[in-house]
């Protein structure tokens, strides 16, 4: 069950269970009672904790020309990127900024062009972070239409 979480089948991460009282039952206890035992008290539990979707935050590191630097902060920016600083240097700015791995796809690509080719970029993963509710949301809504798909595709 934490395997496939309870809100986009996505593995459920930091979570500690304990089981304080159990019962056994010569006639009616046996591996499968208690594993669906176990699996009911997990489908009720877990969505009364708050489950959050978490994604990762990769460090970014940016170098570009001078006369680009306001060009890349705000395309950082609108890829929902914390800007952590700025150093300038002799032939540019180097930029670092903390900016979720789903909003990095085809940056290489946006980078270039803003700096006519001269810009370039590094990033590492940093930590993971809930997601926001609308990302959340969209992402759920996704995977259930992609289940609903394979579904309908298997009838």
């Amino acid at each position: 069950m934490m395997d496939t979480g309870v809100l986009a089948g996505f593995p459920v991460l930091d979570v500690e269970i304990e089981l304080y009282d159990g019962g056994f039952h010569a006639v009616d206890s046996s591996a499968v009672a208690f594993e669906l035992a176990a699996r009911g008290a997990f489908r009720q539990s877990i969505p009364k904790a708050g489950a959050q979707l978490i994604e990762p935050i990769m460090k970014v590191d940016v170098f570009t020309p001078d006369d680009h630097v306001g060009d890349v902060i705000g395309d950082l920016n609108r890829r929902r990127g914390m800007i952590g600083g700025q150093d300038a240097g002799v032939s540019g700015v180097r930029i670092k900024a903390d900016v979720p791995l789903s909003e990095m796809f085809g940056y290489i690509g946006s980078l270039r062009t803003m700096t006519s080719g001269r810009g370039q970029f590094s990033m590492e993963f940093s930590h993971y972070m809930p997601c926001p509710n609308n990302v959340a949301e969209e992402v759920i809504a996704e995977v259930k239409a992609e289940k609903a798909a394979k579904d309908a595709a298997r009838k």
